[in-house]
């Protein structure tokens, strides 16, 4: 029977095509990976993102000129690349895991990945490159070398956000890239295998089936790992894990303790949770006249709400969280429904899961309390909405004789941060801003920051709800800000230049 070597010849630059493409898929892949997780452990995301784009380029580079000194054997090389991508790739995610179990590793750690995966990256292209000259002239060769990659990497950045971070999370997805890095070897070792030499090819074999049964390995054995690491990581014992998303969501239960965590920063401990959502949501209740509309922005946990509730004039409570696996979480969860006290259930409250800029932006509503009861500005994304563009918005959808509250991160702990919330409701045009502060066992001094388009007298508080710490007279007390603390000379946040992530990360880098 003949062979026809045209057909032969199309089907191996199909599956060269194909490596392309694949390649540039998981290049992108391992970015978004290291620099969401580096996000995850070290806040910053702008900072950690640059450090992983900038070092992969760098070591793409690199790799591009290590590629001049392989002169034989393209197709084995190639395919070998393949095979230790796979598995330092593929275990990239579980190795910066347990790196940052040991802290002061995990940035050495962290640029080692990004070095070894670059090189192999950029060593990558210019070896398909070559091996793909004698199936196209040099114009058409680069042309669908760099638009296959391209195409890859467009694939990945679609995929990743709204597939495979949500059904597979970050764990199972680097294990999930370094599976397609491996198969891209095995299909191109199956294609090319007459031209490798018998030892060479049981090298390939044997390494490919020791890297597949470690993948294996890993994927079967995740959930434990997953278990262990957050045993190790945290105090308590882990009760619930789940990546959304958007976010990482741990809950964690020490006798009568239940923490929630999100992002690896703790949003509330239930042994004290009402000294501060009393603070937060009272506080302003009182000095309004009119209560009927309130809006909450963030409170995904229901803890806010439930305070709320207590006053019965309220004839309606907007909640607005962008997670909405949080939100179902708190209504479903039997947990959080007896800490919640079923808040999520009562026709009051209307949940909105959407980013709170964009509901800020298109509302038409006016409120007569806003509770901004958001995560601390720990990364650009949340920065944002603590800065002079957003605070300006949300006094468009303030009554005229409504009041604003906002969590305004610790001002022990954070202090410029703290005063630099102050500073952007002025920039923003509130004409009346006041601090106050209280003390949360499991979070140290915490504050918060009152505005209004009219002025307040705090002396008119009158906490007139049950409570179990909140008083008139504590009421009062919250509002006396000890010197240590002031700070002055503060600039205010913007959107083009969050001046408040700059002071947060600068002042909880030592407590950390």
């Amino acid at each position: 029977m003949a062979v026809n070597n045209k057909s032969l010849t199309t089907k191996e630059s199909v599956i060269l095509l194909l490596s392309v493409s694949i390649v540039g898929f998981c290049t992108i892949i391992y970015e978004l990976l290291i620099g969401g997780v580096s996000s995850y452990f070290l806040g910053d995301s702008l900072k950690q993102f640059s450090i992983v784009i900038g070092l992969t380029m760098t070591s793409m580079g690199i790799g591009t000129l290590i590629s001049r000194l392989i002169n034989k054997d393209l197709i084995y090389c190639f395919i070998l690349i393949e095979i230790i991508l796979a598995i330092i790739g593929g275990l990239s995610v579980p190795i910066l895991y347990y790196s940052y179990i040991f802290d002061e590793i995990y940035y050495l750690i962290m640029c080692i990945l990004i070095l070894a995966i670059g090189i192999l990256i950029g060593l990558e292209i210019p070896l398909l490159t070559r091996i793909m000259e004698k199936y196209y002239n040099l114009k058409d060769n680069i042309s669908n070398v760099l638009s296959l990659d391209y195409l890859g990497a467009f694939a990945a950045t679609l995929l990743f956000p709204f597939i495979l971070l949500p059904l597979l999370g970050v764990f199972n997805t680097s294990i999930f890239a370094g599976s397609l890095n491996l198969l891209v070897g095995i299909l191109n070792f199956y294609w090319f295998k007459d031209k490798i030499t018998l030892k060479k090819g049981f090298k390939l074999k044997s390494l490919s089936v020791f890297i597949a049964v470690l993948l294996i390995f890993f994927v079967l054995c995740s959930d434990y790992l997953m278990k262990n690491w957050e045993n190790n990581v945290f105090d308590d014992r882990v009760i619930f894990s789940k990546q959304t998303p958007y976010q990482k969501l741990i809950m964690t239960k020490n006798k009568e303790d239940i923490r929630l965590f999100i992002d690896g920063n703790v949003q509330f401990s239930s042994i004290d949770e009402y000294r501060y959502h009393e603070l937060l949501t009272h506080i302003p209740m009182s000095l309004v006249k009119n209560k009927e509309e309130v809006l909450i922005l963030g409170g995904g946990d229901g803890l806010a709400a439930r305070e709320i509730l207590k006053y019965p004039e309220v004839k309606n409570i907007t909640v607005v969280d962008l997670d909405k696996e949080m939100t179902d979480l708190a209504k479903n969860n039997r947990i959080f429904k007896e800490l919640n006290k079923d808040s999520f259930l009562n026709k009051k409250v209307h949940i909105y899961n959407e980013d709170a800029f964009k509901f800020i932006e298109t509302s038409k509503n006016f409120y007569d309390v806003i509770i901004i009861d958001l995560p601390d500005p720990n990364n650009s994304s949340l920065a944002r909405l603590y800065s002079k563009e957003f605070y300006k918005l949300i006094r468009s959808r303030l009554a005229k004789q409504g009041i604003l509250v906002t969590q305004s991160t610790s001002p022990f702990f954070s202090p410029e941060a703290y005063w630099c919330v102050q500073e952007t409701l002025v920039a923003a045009g509130y004409v009346f801003v006041k601090p106050y502060h209280v003390y949360v066992p499991s979070f140290g001094d915490w504050g918060f920051m009152l505005a209004g388009n009219i002025p307040y007298n705090i002396e008119d508080i009158r906490i007139n709800v049950e409570t179990r710490y909140l008083d008139n007279e504590l009421a009062q007390k919250a509002f006396i800000i000890e010197k240590d603390i002031i700070k002055e000379n503060i600039k205010p946040s913007k959107l083009d230049n969050p001046e408040i992530l700059k002071y947060y990360l600068k002042g909880w880098r030592y407590w950390n």
